[in-house]
């Protein structure tokens, strides 16, 4: 392998000759070799918009030439176009602040910027230099966690919500479909009173809206961006009025309306608005697990169970039991929703991590909260449409079970009291015959009330 020399502040070091990066990213490269997880290409890209967005800002300021600033630009445009993926090989394990993967960045852009330039990377100076000119006004410790709420927040507007958005859409197209299918309930497991299948999606629909304001409610702390604050919130080494314009080119390079950190030393020393917005995830994944778990044990069977919901068939379910077809998509969601719920549980330990003036478990924190974004939104896509848009009610099998239930029997309370309900659905339990024959053999309701009292049709009032 031919390899060039870079240097650092600690001197020299080989960097293969095909790569961009410099000195700082190969001996971390080199030092952190732990696990495959590398740094999240979400965070990459946020770091490129905070940089070009930096360039901008500081030349505004006067402390950073147009050719210069343009370079830089021009990198990290590239970058977001995703040509030079490969160019960022460090893994999530490294320093908690995140600076090895910050100075990977400052280092291809310095380098990529001489090759624009030059054509050639020398073997001595940059023209511009990855710490003094695509690192200027910043620090790692205001930069990443830039990075980080910037890349949450995108995936939080533009693919969670989406994505949760149109399951909502079609579950309560589902409850309006279903909205004269009367079924029996259960509680416990158990056979319980009537209610509307329409009724029980209309539920479903509510969890799902609720989890989206849980979104939202955790959007705005998030959007408060600590850019500007340099190594400990003072704002060290940045000119008069950077911070605002640097916030003001984030939006305008990323679309979004981020705003400043009330507290630069919060937003610092602490990551609580990620970890809130983890225990949103979480929250959401509780509900979509819920919903996972009963279109299963309702589609169960097709004949052994409870049968009463007809899944899409998507693929054959069995290497060795022919025409099985199994719930895929529950699956899929429901093993997505326990990941999420355990990278909660590291996010949460990230967060208990700040300590004096700054938190050093950023990038356990990203590659959780990214990893747990994209898992919820992807299954939440596919759920929605291979499941939920093709699911059908087994209507014979419906009205099987309801017309089986003992506890129509509910119907009977306001007219022969409970106990006496409760021995009329004792009776038809033990002897195994109707509710209807039970109540004319006790000699506790006549034919006529019987069936002018117990209609299913009328117990599923909604209040």
């Amino acid at each position: 392998m031919d390899f060039r020399i870079e240097k650092d502040s600690l001197g020299e070091v080989q960097v293969p000759v095909e790569h961009l990066w410099g000195a700082q990213t190969e001996r971390a490269r080199l030092n952190f070799a732990i696990g495959f997880q590398t740094m999240p290409m979400e965070i990459i890209n946020s770091l490129a918009v905070v940089k070009k967005a930096a360039a901008f800002a500081n030349c505004d300021c006067g402390v950073l030439p147009e050719e210069k600033r343009d370079l830089i630009a021009q990198c990290c445009d590239e970058i977001l176009e995703g040509k030079w993926n490969d160019e960022f090989p460090l893994p999530v394990w490294q320093t908690g602040s995140g600076t090895q993967t910050n100075m990977n960045v400052n280092e291809f852009v310095s380098n990529r910027s001489e090759m624009i330039k030059n054509g050639k990377i020398e073997g001595k100076g940059r023209f511009v230099h990855p710490n003094d000119d695509v690192n200027k006004s910043q620090s790692t410790n205001d930069v990443f966690p830039t990075a980080m709420r910037m890349a949450v927040a995108l995936w939080a507007t533009a693919g969670l919500k989406p994505a949760l958005q149109t399951l909502y859409e079609t579950l309560c197209a589902k409850a309006d479909e279903f909205a004269d299918i009367v079924k029996i309930g259960r509680t416990h497991l158990m056979d319980a009173t009537p209610l509307t299948l329409g009724q029980e999606f209309s539920g479903y629909a509510s969890q799902v809206a609720h989890g989206m304001e849980a979104l939202d409610a955790a959007l705005p702390h998030l959007m408060e961006l600590p850019v500007g604050g340099t190594a400990v919130g003072t704002g060290l080494n940045t000119p008069e009025g950077y911070a605002d314009k640097a916030v003001a080119y984030i939006n305008l390079f990323s679309g979004m309306n981020f705003t400043r950190a009330s507290s630069t030393f919060e937003a610092m020393m602490s990551h609580d608005s990620l970890v809130e917005m983890s225990g949103a995830l979480k929250r959401i994944s509780v509900s979509l697990m819920k919903i996972a778990n009963d279109f299963r044990l309702l589609g169960s069977g097709p004949r052994s169970g409870i049968g009463e919901l007809v899944l899409p068939a998507n693929e054959p379910g069995s290497s060795i039991m022919p025409g099985k077809v199994n719930p895929t998509q529950c699956e899929a969601l429901a093993m997505v929703c326990c990941q999420v719920i355990g990278n909660d549980v590291a996010v949460t330990t990230g967060g208990l991590q700040g300590h004096l003036e700054l938190n050093v478990f950023m990038p356990l924190i990203a590659r959780n909260l990214t990893e747990s974004m994209c898992l919820l939104t992807d299954a939440v896509r596919s759920f929605e449409e291979h499941c939920v848009r093709g699911v059908q009610p087994n209507t014979k099998r419906i009205r099987e079970h309801l017309d089986q239930s003992l506890m129509l029997v509910t119907a009977l309370n306001p007219h022969i009291g409970y106990a006496n309900a409760a021995k009329i659905a004792q009776y038809a339990h033990q002897h195994d015959v109707t509710l209807k024959e039970a109540a004319i053999a006790l000699q506790l309701v006549s034919a006529e009330d019987f069936d002018a009292w117990v209609v299913p049709e009328k117990m599923v009032r909604q209040i």
